[in-house]
């Protein structure tokens, strides 16, 4: 059974309807205000997406280095019906630690039309991951970028226990990093017996100048279709989303079936705010989704290859019916 550590839902549903009374004066999660100017795929997927639960049911993690406002995943839903999406992968964000509750809390709500990815650690049990595992998790994910991971090294330790904690499953490990680390970790990455994930294109901030030192690296772990990348933009509202055209491109064009889109709702901003500490709330980014989904449209202008993007690859990784 799945324990305390993984799965209070029992426990969170009992005191929901209070939570989310209290919870709706406080967070407000952005909505699209943009619609979305091309034809939606049916089964079109965000692939990554947060869910910040109750905190009175979903306590956040001792040892976070930040703490978002709440996030429900009706609020979600509302998002996904303005833009047309009828699937979705949950993420578990660094601010839960190893606890997927809140993950699970959101994949309940969507049935089978979510899948979701998880974090573990060295307490996380093959009971539980096999449980996960009928639930819809699809793969595991280490955040190097907010664990300050830059030593190579280091990173390659936590990777291979991951690994060998998930050797018996189905699933991927999904990389939140930087260019650097990729580069540095190139034949490492390009070596192992999983598929590999990079979040937010793998970390990459485009300046509209010049190409990320080490995007090259991601690029051709994609091209050998050992990588799938997530051309999800993170950060908050940008005036010029055009600057990740370049990277998009290139990335699409080494490889196709392993790119994947995502929103990053609810946007959470990783940073306390000013004066602050990691234990006050910091308000969530407002994101206009809808533009940014619009993006998409220009990245890939076919309607063959938004199906591919939104829906295809999607299916294939996170095993959609």
């Amino acid at each position: 059974m799945i324990n305390r550590r993984q799965f209070a839902i029992g426990a969170a549903s009992l005191g929901l309807g209070t939570a989310l009374a209290s919870r709706f004066a406080l967070a407000k999660p952005s909505q699209p205000s943009t619609g979305v100017a091309f034809d939606m795929p049916e089964g079109a997927c965000d692939c990554h997406v947060h869910i910040h639960g109750p905190r009175a049911a979903y306590p956040m993690y001792e040892k976070r280095s930040y703490t978002p406002e709440e996030a429900t995943p009706s609020e979600l839903e509302a998002m996904m019906k303005a833009l047309g999406l009828g699937r979705v992968v949950i993420v578990t964000p660094s601010v839960y630690g190893a606890n997927n509750a809140s993950t699970m809390f959101g994949m309940m709500h969507f049935g089978p039309a979510a899948r979701g990815v998880a974090v573990i650690d060295a307490e996380t049990t093959q009971r539980e991951l096999k449980e996960m595992a009928a639930m819809g998790i699809r793969g595991v994910r280490l955040n190097l970028s907010v664990g300050g991971v830059n030593d190579p090294d280091r990173a390659k330790r936590m990777i291979d226990t991951a690994l060998e904690q998930i050797s018996n499953l189905d699933w991927h490990l999904q990389l939140n990093t930087k260019p650097e680390m990729i580069e540095a970790l190139h034949d490492f990455l390009g070596s192992l017996p999983k598929m590999i994930v990079f979040d937010h294109y793998g970390g990459a901030q485009p300046d509209g100048k010049s190409e990320p030192a080490g995007f090259g690296s991601m690029v051709d772990l994609v091209a050998s279709g050992k990588a799938y990348a997530k051309i999800s933009i993170k950060g908050g509202h940008r005036d010029d989303l055009s600057v990740f055209d370049p990277l998009a491109d290139k990335l699409i064009a080494a490889n196709s079936d392993r790119i994947l889109w995502g929103s990053n709702w609810p946007h959470p901003n990783a940073k306390p705010p000013a004066g602050g500490t990691a234990m006050d709330l910091t308000p969530l980014f407002a994101v206009d989704d809808g533009r940014v989904i619009n993006q998409l449209g220009v990245w890939a202008e076919n309607p063959a290859m938004r199906q591919k993007i939104l829906v295809d690859n999607p299916a294939r990784l996170y095993g959609f019916a």
